[in-house]
């Protein structure tokens, strides 16, 4: 079991549609004897959306995490110093997110947090979930992908025909991605099944 022990920065950014899925993600990690430390963004934090409460949400995961949530860039910021993770998944990671990650902005709690994080040469895991993926964001996801110590999650087209730009990360691999960064190797990201 790899992940036993490991301290895992699990942050959670916008993509209201993919968060019970998310959850799913959480049990198995803790079922794995990981230490789970709750992220969040802003909008994520406080946003209740038609996806549900997001008061109930947070209390959710830091009750299965058995650790509070990380809700504000003070907060973050010591992840850094105090080299706190083994390593940090953003799940999901929208493509604001990824925009902004790409071009060294840190004005949520999540960025500063990948910042803070990527100082100490560890893993930092992306989990892709936007729909202008294929569009204007492309150039950042490739951007990302030439950066040290950055892995994702396998990601593919969800729904090619409604949505030619969306991608999303298959995040059943989640687990596999995790133990595969920690020893520095990128799953093949990129993978042609629609992801549903």
């Amino acid at each position: 079991m790899k992940l036993s022990g490991c301290n895992i920065g699990f942050a959670i950014t916008g993509s209201f549609c993919t968060f019970d899925k998310v959850i799913s993600q959480i049990e198995i990690l803790k079922d794995e004897g990981a230490n789970i430390i709750p992220i969040f963004s802003f909008h994520a934090y406080n946003l209740d959306t038609r996806f549900g409460s997001a008061k109930e949400y947070v209390s959710k995961i830091e009750t299965m995490t058995g650790n509070p949530a990380i809700n504000t860039i003070q907060q973050a910021e010591p992840i850094g110093p105090g080299k706190l993770l083994d390593c940090l998944l953003i799940a999901p990671c929208t493509g604001n997110t990824i925009a902004k990650l790409a071009t060294g902005i840190t004005d949520t709690p999540v960025l500063m947090a990948a910042k803070a994080h990527m100082r100490n040469n560890r893993p930092l895991i992306i989990a892709i979930s936007s729909n202008d993926a294929l569009g204007i964001n492309f150039q950042n996801i490739g951007k990302l992908m030439l950066i040290k110590n950055v892995f994702f999650v396998p990601f593919g087209q969800d729904h090619y025909e409604t949505k030619p730009n969306s991608l999303v990360a298959d995040l059943r691999r989640i687990k596999e991605t995790l133990e595969a960064a920690l020893d520095r190797q990128q799953l093949q990201p990129l993978f042609y099944e629609s992801v549903k």
